[in-house]
């Protein structure tokens, strides 16, 4: 695909979202990524969405695994243990490189690993630092936040959709493979980084203040539906039934949406009853519930596109409330120069995603979906020189997936 990390080839050994989010990233920044399966799939390779209401190819699993080269190998087996140990370790100076998320499988410690080359680059994926499992929505259930999500009224917690900390672990780990490998050049010596879903997620919490806000209260943050913790922010339904959100973080952004909704006069009496200053978020935040019921008639009297119009002429911060298929629709129409086509082996078409790192102004290009084992004999002859002979007899005995035409 070319780009920054041309030269480099990285082995990935791993399932759904982390490991192969990093994989991903670094695929798209140029490198050549070999992503082991086991023969028929891993367990996330028809993982929803897919194709044709849920029958046909992952869409999930072909758009985390774009720009790579897939191969399928019996892992049960020693031949073909032995092949996934001789394409992690194979020698080279921008090769011995290894993302994983194999946990408990002796054959592949990484002291087995390194005792086959010692400068190896090994990050490892967890669920928790003792190797127990965890995925994204049971970290994030422990870490408190379904419990500060959602609105005020019930005591149930609410879990969101998005995997956010399994794609913050797998862009963990590409800044690990890329710190490892200035260490190594540098100092030649290998790296076994592990990093634990858990972690990312604790990390994340603690480092936002907010386990230091919930120690120095002693409970839970209230829960606030849609408005913005400790600014003002919320939504508001426009005449035509759509709803925006409005947010103001700074006095500027403030100044904006008072001039534009012409609530001055109202604003500076409300400060004045008051004995407050609205250009201080804390106050604004305090005053969150007053300050969205004198906003709301301006929105209620105006369709969105309006809302628009106006809020954009006046820089004020906001953004509308879409469904994903209004996205789609921006997308045909050319709106989102960061999204792609992204044609399935099997058909049809899905959408997917260019980097969105721009490189000096560039977007690169998102990488094509691979077929499950179609790269298999080429790695296996380009990476580690076995013959078509070899090739055959792995074939033969079923060490590797059945030849896949890759064009078909």
């Amino acid at each position: 695909m070319g780009g920054p990390l041309e030269g480099l080839r990285v082995v990935e050994c791993a399932s759904f979202v982390a490991g192969p989010t990093a994989g991903m990233t670094l695929a798209q920044l140029g490198a050549s990524v070999i992503r082991i399966d086991p023969i028929g799939g891993g367990p996330d390779h028809a993982r929803w969405p897919a194709a044709h209401g849920g029958t046909g190819d992952s869409y999930y699993w072909a758009s985390l695994n774009k720009g790579k080269q897939s191969i399928t190998v019996d892992m049960r087996s020693e031949r073909g243990r032995e092949l996934v140990l001789a394409l992690a370790t194979a020698p080279g100076e921008d090769r011995g490189v290894l993302v994983d998320n194999v946990v408990g499988r002796r054959w592949m410690a990484n002291d087995v690993l390194t005792a086959r080359r010692p400068d190896l680059i090994h990050v490892r994926v967890q669920g928790y630092p003792d190797g127990r499992p965890a995925v994204d929505y049971t970290v994030n259930a422990e870490v408190g936040i379904p419990a500060i999500t959602g609105g005020e009224e019930g005591a149930a917690p609410v879990n969101h959709v998005l995997p956010a900390w399994d794609l913050l672990t797998g862009l963990s780990v590409s800044t690990a493979v890329l710190a490892a490998l200035h260490q190594r050049q540098r100092t030649g010596e290998g790296v076994y980084s592990e990093i634990a879903l858990s972690d990312v997620a604790l990390a994340g919490v603690a480092n936002l203040g907010w386990l230091s806000e919930a120690a120095e209260s002693g409970r839970d943050r209230t829960r606030h539906g849609n408005h913005l913790y400790g600014s003002f922010g919320v939504d508001f339904a426009c005449a035509d039934g759509k709803r925006v959100m409005v947010v103001a973080l700074t006095p500027a952004q403030w100044k904006a949406l008072v001039s534009v909704t012409g609530t001055e006069s109202v604003f500076a009496a409300l400060e004045k009853a008051f004995d407050t200053d609205l250009a201080d978020e804390t106050e604004r935040y305090r005053l969150r519930e007053t300050i969205a019921a004198v906003l709301k008639p301006w929105f209620l009297e105006r369709d969105s596109e309006v809302v628009a119009d106006e809020l954009n002429r006046a820089r004020a911060l906001w953004g509308r409330y879409q469904g994903m298929t209004d996205v789609v629709t921006a997308h045909r129409g050319g709106e989102h120069p960061l999204l792609a086509d992204l044609p399935l082996p099997g058909g049809p078409t899905g959408i997917t995603a260019r980097s969105p790192l721009r490189w000096n102004g560039e977007r690169g290009e998102p990488g094509s979906a691979p077929m499950l084992g179609a790269d298999t004999d080429r790695v296996l002859a380009e990476v580690l020189g076995l013959s078509d002979s070899e090739i055959g007899e792995l074939h033969d005995q079923q060490v590797i997936g059945e030849r896949r035409d890759p064009q078909r």
